[in-house]
């Protein structure tokens, strides 16, 4: 394998990413990237570029995506106001179907962009039903929470080389399509595959503390965090999905996508590129 044509020059060096290669070779990484950057084809062809190289250097990835903004958007254009319980969006028997549209469109887009960069991606969506879901609550109608996890399709994906790119959406009991979470989708998806690292690309640089990233931080820490109210608003449940993922996942990091080679910074430097969880 000549790194040289690989790995972009400005990038880690050549012998820190020989030894994070060794020390992931044998591994699952799986990469969440967030809804705010699936509209931006600046910041989402920069992802891409990171993760066509990472599987070219020949490491296992597995990718979940969100949809927030493109969610409201077609739910817009189709006169739906969105309503939303505890930062979740209510879906109903109408609202569910333009979800899933817009959920699938970022999916086969995300798909397209890889395969032009020489991967060889595979779309996962509600028709694969490779999550089975359990309902919330009543009033958020068709949300749920995932309870398990498809692995034999996605190692059979991953045996064949290719990168799983998983839509949010699960199946109910009675085969209803549901909307998930896309950090809790990761979380149990990284947590039933044994993945080595959990990757949440968002949209800030980590866990803050008086204006300064943390670079890494434990469960109980991260706790404390929360209870403080240092930790708050829409970072809480994340942060709860990752100390629920470290239970079977090694690490879990938290890496601000706007920051050119962000991924690659984060899986092969000794600097990281965000806030790193650990148990």
């Amino acid at each position: 394998m000549d790194l040289e044509k690989i790995l972009p020059s400005n990038g880690p060096s050549i012998n820190e990413v020989k030894k994070y290669i060794a020390k992931y070779s044998k591994d699952i990484i799986l990469i969440k990237l967030g809804g705010s950057f699936l509209d931006i084809d600046e910041l989402l062809n920069q992802l891409i570029n990171d993760l066509s190289i990472i599987a070219k250097l020949g490491l296992n990835i597995v990718v979940v995506h969100g949809g927030g903004k493109a969610i409201r958007k077609k739910l817009k254009e189709n006169n739906i106001e969105s309503k939303w319980i505890e930062g979740l969006r209510v879906s109903d028997e109408n609202s569910i179907k333009f979800i899933e549209e817009a959920l699938n469109e970022i999916n086969l887009k995300i798909v397209k962009k890889l395969n032009e960069k020489g991967c060889n991606a595979k779309s996962i969506t509600s028709k694969d039903k490779i999550v089975k879901v359990n309902p919330i609550s009543k009033d958020l109608m068709y949300v749920g929470n995932p309870k398990e996890v498809n692995n034999k399709i996605l190692s059979n994906i991953l045996n064949s080389k290719e990168i799983p790119v998983i839509a949010p959406l699960g199946i109910g009991v009675d085969q209803k399509i549901f909307n998930v979470n896309a950090d809790h989708m990761a979380g149990k998806i990284a947590s039933s595959l044994k993945a080595r690292r959990l990757i949440l690309i968002t949209d800030v640089a980590g866990v803050m503390e008086n204006g300064k990233l943390i670079p890494e931080l434990n469960s109980s820490e991260a706790l404390k965090m929360i209870e403080k109210g240092t930790i708050k608003g829409g970072f809480v449940p994340k942060i709860h999905t990752c100390i629920e993922a470290l239970e079977n996942v090694k690490a879990v990091a938290i890496v601000n996508g706007k920051n050119p080679m962000s991924l690659l910074w984060e899986l092969f430097s000794d600097q990281g590129g965000g806030t790193l969880l650990r148990k």
